[in-house]
């Protein structure tokens, strides 16, 4: 993968991110790990929306599985003061629930509000299943669900039922203080670059937990992570019937909780060169996970890109960056792990 490594090193030089971790895994096996610039193989990264794929995501379905509920629930069920009796969890994870993308003033980090009540004030834009708007206000909800069902926190829920599971040692949110040195900053506040501190102005408002954003991993914890959606027999967290129901249906290239390449959707972070069927979820500090189940394919980009602001140019590096990628395995395929 020579032409990837010198693509990502001419990033790191030309200042559009301060440094990236990628792990790239086939069939099971690890084919090619690296850092760049700034970052090495054991960087934490504050992964941004990833956190709905990774916590939420499969928090909800394990509640499912076990019969706790079903995802047709209508939010209300669970959550009586939420105002809506027709917006199910299904709405919720496919985005089409009819709440705005986010909060008015969202930025506004530091001032007080009460985010919780002005959630669960919020009008709807549409009607559920009308069409589709990417929500962060229904994944915060979706989080809370998994907190009133298991009587656990999001954040010890997911540490317990999955996280342990897969020996994902370096993933949580709120990391500690021993965790400082291997964090990579994201944004400057005006006061400095936040470190450790979530990026996401709505979560850090929740108290770094959410069922949007929060959530701090490395690029092994969540290669690790996806391979209970390529061979979910196997590590029996979650079942195929799960794994197809999440990934195989979407509705304007939504299916629960992931985004699907359906060969309709244009700008895909995965880029054009991906095979309809994959599916995967990007998150805004610079971050996006990856699957292919046919060449049963998971790629980990990790980055800090806001760290340069948030006009950086990512959205663009992610699909030239997994255009190389899958143009390298079908040339080659090849086992490289190293720090550049």
């Amino acid at each position: 993968m020579d032409k990837l490594i010198q693509m990502l090193c001419n990033w790191v030089e030309d200042r559009r991110v301060p440094g990236a971790v990628v792990d790239i895994r086939m069939k099971g096996e690890q084919i090619f790990q690296a850092a760049f610039g700034s970052a090495n193989l054991s960087t934490v990264y504050d992964v941004a929306s990833l956190t709905k794929v990774v916590a939420t995501l499969p928090s909800i379905l394990i509640l499912a599985q076990s019969s706790k509920l079903s995802l047709s629930d209508p939010v209300q069920k669970f959550i009586p003061e939420f105002r809506h009796p027709k917006v199910t969890i299904e709405h919720c994870l496919r985005h089409v629930s009819g709440l705005p993308a986010s909060l008015p003033g969202y930025r506004e980090r530091y001032t007080r509000r009460d985010v919780r009540q002005e959630i669960l004030s919020q009008e709807l834009a549409f009607e559920p299943g009308e069409r589709m708007i990417y929500s962060d206000l229904g994944m915060i909800l979706i989080g809370w669900i998994v907190s009133r069902v298991s009587g656990l926190s999001l954040d010890v829920f997911i540490k317990d039922r999955i996280f342990k599971q897969l020996g994902m040692e370096d993933s949580c949110f709120n990391p500690p203080p021993s965790w400082m040195n291997r964090i990579a900053p994201t944004e400057w506040d005006g006061k400095g670059y936040l470190l450790g501190e979530v990026h996401d102005e709505t979560c850090y408002r929740l108290g770094g937990v959410s069922g949007s954003a929060g959530l701090f991993s490395t690029a092994d914890d969540l290669s690790r992570y996806a391979q209970i959606w390529l061979y979910p027999e196997s590590l029996s967290l979650l079942t195929r019937k799960s794994v197809d129901g999440c990934t195989q249906a979407s509705i304007e290239g939504r299916g629960l909780g992931w985004q699907i390449q359906d060969g309709k959707q244009a700008d895909l972070a995965c880029g054009p060169l991906w095979p309809i069927g994959s599916f995967g979820h990007t998150g805004f500090t610079g971050t996006s996970l990856w699957i292919d189940p046919i060449r049963e394919l998971s790629v980990v980009l990790l980055t800090n890109a806001v760290h340069y602001g948030r006009d950086s140019e990512i959205k663009q590096l992610r699909s030239i960056f997994h255009d190389a990628v899958m143009t390298s395995l079908i040339d080659k395929h090849c086992t490289t792990r190293e720090e550049i």
